[in-house]
C-alpha cells in the first residue's frame, strides 16, 4: 500500500494498528502518529514511524490519504476540528472512538467529508480482532476498500449500511470480549470450589475457552451443532448444559445483557 496514513492518539489499539500495517509492508515513512504522551512517542520511535505531540505542520505536511481518529470520545470534536484541511482535500476519516458518529463528525468536518464509523475490539491487540464498519455517503469504493486493507491488519472486518446497528455491534463484538472474560473467571471460581488448585483452575479455564473458540472459528459450523456434538445423552455435559439452558439460564442472561449494552451505546452516542 502506497497511501499515507495518518493516526490519531497512540493507545493499545493505535500501537496495535501500526504493528499490524508495519507487518503487512506498509513503509514506516507512510505512517505519521499524533499523540502527547512522551511513552507514546517513545513506542513510536521504536516502531521507526513519525510522530507529533500535537496536530502541528508536520502532521498536516504528511498529506493522510486516510486519518484514523483514535482517541477518547471526548476528545474527538476538538481533534478533527483542527484536521480540516485534510477534510477539504479529501481524506478518508476512519472514527474508532465508541458512540461518536458520523453526523457528530461531520458537523465538525462538513457535510462533504468521507467518514467510515469503525467498531474493533480488543483481540485486535494480537491481531485477532473483529471491526464492523459503516460509511457516510461520500466514502468512495477505494476509500472503503483503504479502511478495510487498514482494520484488517488487525483481525477480521465487516461492514454494515444502517449505522444504528452499530449499537448492536457493539453490544456484541464490542463489549464480548468482557463476557468472555467473565465466563473464564466464573469458570476458574467453580473449578477452585469443585476442589481444583487455583493455578490449575484458572488454566483450564482459559485454554477450554480459547481453544472452544479457536474450533468454532475453524470448523465453520454452527455452535449450536458443535454443542450438541460434544453432550453424550445422560452425560455430565447434559447435566450442566439443563443448569446453563434451563429457566433464568445462560440465554436469558446474555440476552439482557446485550440490551442493556446496546441500550447504553445509544445513549453514549445521543440517538
Amino acid at each position: 500500500m502506497d497511501r499515507r496514513v495518518l493516526l490519531i492518539g497512540f493507545g493499545n489499539m493505535g500501537q496495535a494498528l501500526v504493528r499490524g500495517w508495519l507487518e503487512r509492508g506498509i513503509g514506516p515513512a507512510l505512517i505519521h502518529v499524533v499523540d502527547p504522551a512522551e511513552a507514546a512517542l517513545a513506542a513510536a520511535g521504536k516502531l521507526g514511524v513519525g510522530a507529533s505531540s500535537t496536530v502541528d505542520e508536520r502532521a498536516l505536511a504528511h498529506r493522510a490519504d486516510a486519518v484514523i481518529v483514535a482517541v477518547k470520545p471526548q476528545q474527538v470534536d476538538d481533534v478533527v476540528r483542527s484536521l480540516m484541511p485534510l477534510a477539504a482535500a479529501g481524506a478518508l476519516f476512519v472514527s474508532i472512538a465508541a458512540g461518536k458518529t458520523i453526523g457528530s463528525l461531520t458537523r465538525v468536518l462538513g457535510d462533504d467529508a468521507a467518514v467510515v464509523r469503525a467498531m474493533p475490539n480488543t483481540p485486535a491487540a494480537i491481531g485477532r480482532g473483529m471491526t464492523v464498519m459503516t460509511p457516510s455517503a461520500r466514502v468512495t469504493a477505494a476509500q472503503r476498500a483503504l479502511a478495510d486493507e487498514l482494520l484488517g491488519a488487525v483481525g477480521e472486518t465487516a461492514w454494515i449500511d444502517d449505522e444504528a446497528s452499530m449499537d448492536a455491534v457493539t453490544a456484541v463484538s464490542g463489549s464480548g470480549p468482557a463476557y468472555v472474560f467473565l465466563l473464564i473467571e466464573c469458570l476458574t471460581r467453580a473449578g477452585i470450589r469443585a476442589g481444583l488448585a487455583p493455578e490449575l483452575a484458572e488454566k483450564l479455564a482459559t485454554v477450554t475457552v480459547s481453544g472452544a473458540g479457536a474450533y468454532a472459528e475453524r470448523s465453520g459450523e454452527p455452535a449450536g451443532e458443535l454443542r450438541r456434538r460434544v453432550t453424550s445423552p445422560n452425560g455430565t455435559t447434559e447435566a450442566a448444559l439443563r443448569v446453563l439452558m434451563g429457566e433464568g439460564g445462560l440465554d436469558g442472561l446474555i440476552e439482557r445483557a446485550v440490551r442493556a449494552a446496546a441500550e447504553r451505546s445509544r445513549e453514549l452516542s445521543g440517538a
